[in-house]
């Protein structure tokens, strides 16, 4: 049993991670390239940083051995209904030498996979976006959130660095004196913390900085937000607890209360020791106060372990997870 082999990857838009294991636990090979999700990167781009990863990951298997592997991704569902992404990511898994088959699955659900082995719970991911889902049967139900920058990701990355923006938008129109948050947004986005002598031009020229990038650029304002609350900045330590609110709102939607099932925390935000971590699982706990919150860890291995559970040789693949993530204290 211990020859099989599955591979697993964790595909976002700022990197692609590989991780190749045997179905006893034992890790044979980990792969590192850059963003490989084709709706950010399109589909050929996507598909040789794949192939990058998957190279990197077998350079000491033999491809043969693979009996299984599994694509963790962001809008898994495009890529399914898209033949030409879904040729091109054929065509990298072929030249990797793979014979067998793969299956694709929202990084959702990898992000759960990788916190828990529990059939049934609950994933909260907090990063640029947010986005919540219900898992069954080891499989996504119903999500809540994830609608973008323009229409929600409330909580998320993106709508932190927003909020930033506009308190200190506010702060400049009434005439107050920026407090440290403020004084911080501005720095970084007008290179000064210098205020005009007349602050609407300070405003406009802020507005301005702010419209000529991408909008999803805001959520790089996210750590000065989290800096400040750990500080104890007035505004950043209300900013992060509306955050945890709006977070724990969207698990609401779709939990009902009550639930005992895991609640698995995923993403940049939620995954370190930070005031927003903090404040989300206290708002967690406050809401489900018996239910087992965990930490999301490697969705790579992850991947290959919701691989590995299809396979006939895995008899407990609640064992293999333990032996994949071993609980921390």
């Amino acid at each position: 049993m211990s020859d099989t082999v599955v591979v697993g990857l964790d595909v976002g838009g700022t990197s692609t991670r590989a991780t190749a294991l045997t179905v006893n636990g034992d890790r044979l090979g980990t792969g590192r390239a850059g963003g490989g999700n084709p709706t950010s990167h399109g589909a050929e781009r996507a598909a040789t940083e794949l192939l990058t990863a998957l190279r990197q990951g077998l350079a000491d298997v033999d491809p043969t051995r693979v009996a299984a592997g599994t694509i963790g991704l962001a809008g898994a569902a495009r890529l399914l209904a898209d033949p030409t992404g879904r040729a091109a990511f054929d065509r990298a898994w072929h030249d990797a030498g793979l014979r067998c088959p793969y299956t694709v699955h929202g990084d959702a659900l990898v992000a759960y996979a990788s916190g828990t082995a529990a059939p049934d719970g609950t994933v909260l991911i907090a990063g640029t976006g947010a986005i919540t889902a219900q898992v069954r049967d080891l499989r996504l139900d119903r999500v809540a959130d994830g609608h973008g920058w323009l229409l929600g990701d409330a909580g998320s990355g993106f709508w932190l660095g927003r909020e930033s923006v506009r308190r200190l938008l506010a702060d400049l129109d009434a005439g107050h004196t920026p407090g440290a948050l403020a004084t911080a947004v501005l720095t970084e986005l007008m290179g000064s913390a210098a205020i005009a002598s007349r602050p609407r031009d300070t405003v406009d020229a802020t507005i301005q900085a702010v419209t000529r990038r991408a909008p999803v650029e805001l959520a790089r304002l996210a750590p000065l937000v989290v800096t400040a609350a750990a500080d104890g900045e007035p505004v950043a330590t209300a900013l992060v607890a509306e955050a945890a609110a709006h977070l724990a709102t969207s698990v609401g939607r779709i939990r009902p209360a009550g639930a005992v099932t895991p609640i698995v925390l995923g993403g940049g935000l939620l995954t370190g020791d930070t005031p927003l971590a903090a404040a989300v699982r206290a708002e967690i706990g406050w809401h489900w106060p018996h239910a087992p919150l965990r930490t999301a860890g490697d969705g790579a291995a992850a991947a290959a372990w919701l691989a590995a559970r299809e396979l006939p040789e895995v008899t407990d693949p609640a064992a293999l997870h333990a032996r994949l993530f071993p609980p921390t204290h």
